[in-house]
């Protein structure tokens, strides 16, 4: 499989694709003005304790009050079979060491967690634990166990901080694991140092750049090439993969070509494509997605495709393609929280089976923890993936101010007919001489054409006249009825 990592970079924003075999997987975008959070480590204050939702509000100098929840907060209790209080572990004023754990999204704050985590290349570091985690991605018991020993190993006697050993680390030799340890030991002491020195609501460690964490983060094995079309950028990046990732340096190549990066690859398609409800499968079929604030919803339909031997056999071939497309989009759009898949009813438990090792095949490729329930009794499927930044919409797209979100409008002919009832429940309660109709040029069009007798009636009900305009910077529901 051939995987190239796009860099798109301005000085507005950072946008990074991965690409596997010509196709665009997933997409990242990071603002310059709005930077992500997670992974930040604040000197945070108590501002409010709230027993009844075991929960407190931290300041963190934020515009929004940050949310710590207490399954987020760490407490060494004396009795371990004693329940954990919110109000017994802190109080309003008290400073609190704390680590972002989600964006802010929507009208919500930022999540945060008193369990702080540092990742570095092949280790994330954490100072308040005692054990040794070992990514789920290494599944081999033998593999496991012989990272463990190494790592132990090479920790001095004294030490008593947790670490987790990422992926990454299965090819790394004992040297690259030391300096991984001493950077993480480093930042660490410089953290602690800053939490004494520095007034509270200060930020004490701020994550890598989006285009430095791909580099971290992103590049593995079957990661060809990382194109980066900004010159000054492809000389950090040099540095940072020369002194950190050595053997990622041979592969960060500069793009120097006068087409655009992303037009190249085809990604600014892609963006466009993953704004849209519909998305169309190969053979016929197609997707609803709707994101809504507490779930997403995605429909299966076969649409145009009609298949070759039976109507069992098609509606499978349909929900087979859609497990694929479903994976990738998902990290397309960077949907999280709660996804609901409505795939086409099958009755063939076999076919059931088949989908949904297809559709646990497919998410395997997710960086983001997923986990995926099977099917209910109404042939839906449930999906979790972790939530810890916007969607895509919520980054490039607003509301729409016309519709308020909902996705359609009002009939031109609803329109009108509130008007006239306006009209009517102003006669009742004013005397005026005349009334004057201001509205979009549709709602108007449909008084002088389909509502032209309703509005006759309504003029000779009252013994007024009702007089027409057109204000074409009114929408299609906006309008207004002036007394005169």
């Amino acid at each position: 499989m051939k995987e190239q990592i796009l860099i798109n970079i301005t000085p507005q924003e950072t946008r990074v694709a991965t690409v596997e075999d010509g196709v665009v997987q997933d997409i990242h975008i990071e603002r310059s003005a709005h930077r992500g959070l997670v992974g930040n480590i604040y000197l945070g204050v108590v501002k409010r304790v709230l027993p009844g939702m075991q929960s407190a509000f931290i300041e963190i100098g934020l515009e929004r009050a940050a949310f710590l929840h207490i399954a987020d907060v760490i407490e060494q209790r004396q009795n371990p079979n004693e329940p954990q209080r919110i109000e017994r572990i802190v109080h309003e004023g008290q400073p609190v060491l704390v680590q972002v754990a989600k964006d802010p999204i929507g009208t919500k704050g930022a999540r945060l967690s008193t369990q702080i985590s540092i990742a570095g290349r092949f280790l994330v570091f954490l100072p308040q634990e005692k054990h040794i985690g070992i990514s789920q991605r290494i599944d081999k018991d033998g593999e496991r166990n012989q990272l463990r020993k190494r790592l132990e190993s090479l920790l001095s006697q004294s030490a008593h901080q947790g670490y987790i050993i990422r992926t990454s680390a299965e090819h790394a030799t004992d040297e690259e694991l030391t300096a991984d340890i001493n950077y993480l030991d480093k930042i660490w002491a410089d953290i602690q140092q800053k939490s004494v020195t520095l007034p509270a609501r200060s930020l004490l460690f701020q994550d890598l750049s989006l285009q430095l964490r791909v580099l971290r983060d992103m590049v593995n094995t079957e990661t060809e090439e990382v194109l980066v079309d900004s010159r000054e950028n492809f000389a950090k990046m040099s540095e940072f993969a020369a002194s950190f990732v050595s053997d990622v340096l041979p592969r960060v190549k500069h793009y120097s070509g006068d087409r655009p990066l992303f037009e190249l690859f085809a990604v600014e398609a892609e963006i466009e494509h993953a704004m849209v409800r519909r998305v169309d499968l190969k053979f016929g079929g197609y997707l609803i997605i709707d994101q809504t604030e507490a779930m997403t919803t995605v429909d299966v339909n076969t649409g145009g495709f009609v298949g070759t031997r039976s109507f069992d056999d098609t509606i499978f071939k349909t929900n087979l393609e859609a497990t694929q497309v479903i994976a990738r989009q998902l990290r397309l759009r960077n949907l999280g929280g709660i996804i609901i898949v409505d795939f086409i009813d099958m009755d063939n438990e076999g076919h059931k089976l088949a989908v949904m090792d297809e559709l646990k095949k497919a998410m395997s490729r997710d960086r983001t923890k997923v986990t995926i329930s099977p099917f209910t009794s109404l042939g839906l499927v449930e999906i979790t993936r972790k939530r810890t930044r916007e969607s895509l919409a919520h980054v490039l797209c607003q509301t729409c101010p016309t519709c308020q979100g909902r996705g359609e409008i009002k009939t031109a002919q609803t329109i009108c007919y509130e008007i006239l009832r306006e009209i009517l429940r102003e006669e009742r309660q004013f005397s005026a001489k005349e009334y004057r109709i201001l509205a979009s040029q549709s709602v108007i069009d449909m008084f002088l054409d389909e509502e032209s007798a309703n509005l006759a009636q309504l003029a000779d009900f009252i013994q007024k006249p009702i007089y027409l305009q057109v204000e074409s910077a009114y929408s299609q529901e906006i309008f207004d009825v002036v007394l005169v």
